[in-house]
């Protein structure tokens, strides 16, 4: 049997107010909010006495989503720095398609978004660029050419 479609990404977060923020900035929408604990969020994730908050954000088109978890319980574990570069071991960004790429850069800008790099042009077909937004998150934005 094969994966009907990828349904979410996770995204712990301590800041969901400017999370959210960020993300409704870039252009998602808020398809809802909830508290979550109970004996399947312990079974769930492997963790004992889960209790958190959770937001769902959703690309305009519904078809991608961003699940942003602040924990309540147990305490969030902070290891290390958050800006770590983008070749670091494991989950390191998401890419989100946008209209224009110096208009959507100058609108996160006032929600913490610092670009790694600059904008880059990919031979005719593509800008490119990465910001680290909330938590150090890298979101990376890429703009289609023509």
């Amino acid at each position: 049997m094969a994966i009907q479609r990828m349904d979410n990404v996770g995204i712990v977060v301590d800041d969901m107010e400017a999370a959210i923020a960020f993300f409704l900035e870039l252009g998602m929408e808020l398809e809802g909010r909830a508290e979550v604990q109970g004996t399947f969020a312990d079974q769930c994730t492997g963790l004992d006495g889960v209790h958190c908050d959770i937001a769902m954000v959703r690309t305009p088109d519904g078809h991608s989503r961003l699940e942003l978890a602040k924990y309540r319980s147990p305490e969030v574990i902070d290891e290390g720095p958050r800006n770590r570069p983008h070749n670091i071991l494991g989950t390191h960004r998401v890419m989100f398609a946008v209209d224009d790429i110096k208009d959507t850069v100058a609108r996160l800008r006032p929600h913490g978004a610092e670009p790694i790099g600059e904008i880059a042009r990919f031979e005719d077909s593509y800008l490119l660029c990465y910001v680290r937004g909330p938590e150090g998150i890298i979101v990376g934005l890429g703009e289609q050419l023509s």
